[in-house]
């Protein structure tokens, strides 16, 4: 359903996963409507720093020599990371236009979720956020792995639909709608209506209300999705 909402700012943070150059610039990545995603992600971050909102960057950087390769993951040719490898810096940097100031806390995780062995929850904890803001990439890989942890740790998430992106507009889009089916205490909402609640402001956006409220088809899946 939606319905109107608006968050004291110290009660939200908003958390940018994985704007990483690798996801425009890495032909094995490279993330459909990424450079959007960017765009919506710096608005999101420039009213965060206006009304002063916790800003948080999550890194995903594979580092082999602090967490070895995982059962039956991929690795490159000469036993690498296949991904996010920490030896790739210009790949896993985080894109300029969404850099993070002075002052602004930037997680490098060695997994999916930005909670994975980071102190993220910690810091959260610690500034009583009940709302988290997250935008990022790839919707449902790193995002929903972080999405599934903030709501374990009992914080609310607000998922802003357009500042994400996937591999594909059907990955990003199924992605979306499988989180919302089951997004307890969360909310979806795009860009404008995002940045008009952390600017202090208030927007209608929808809420989950009831468990999978969403049984999509081929045939109403964009329509689904845009009326989120």
């Amino acid at each position: 359903m939606h319905s109107p909402i608006s968050i004291p700012p110290q009660a939200m943070a908003l958390l940018m996963v994985d704007f990483q150059e690798e996801h425009r610039k890495d032909e094995r990545f490279l993330a459909h409507d990424f450079d959007a995603a960017v765009v919506n992600g710096a608005a999101l971050l420039a009213a965060a720093r206006k009304s002063g909102v916790l800003v948080i960057h999550g890194q995903y950087v594979r580092d082999f020599a602090k967490v070895p390769a995982r059962p039956f993951e991929v690795v490159g040719p000469n036993g690498e990371p296949a991904f996010s490898d920490s030896a790739a810096t210009h790949f896993v940097a985080l894109c300029a236009e969404v850099a993070p100031e002075p002052g602004e806390l930037v997680f490098v995780k060695n997994d999916a979720s930005c909670f994975a062995a980071t102190d993220l929850l910690g810091h959260l904890k610690s500034r009583c956020i009940e709302w988290l803001v997250v935008a990022g990439a790839w919707t449902e890989a790193c995002v929903a792995a972080t999405v599934r942890d903030a709501m374990a740790a009992g914080l609310r998430v607000l998922l802003v639909k357009d500042a994400c992106a996937s591999g594909t507009a059907l990955m990003h889009r199924t992605a979306i709608l499988n989180l919302a089916n089951r997004l307890l205490g969360g909310a979806v909402c795009d860009t404008a209506r995002a940045a008009a609640i952390i600017d202090g402001g208030e927007a209608r956006i929808w809420r989950h209300t009831q468990m999978v409220p969403f049984r999509y088809t081929p045939d109403n899946l964009a329509s689904l999705y845009e009326d989120l």
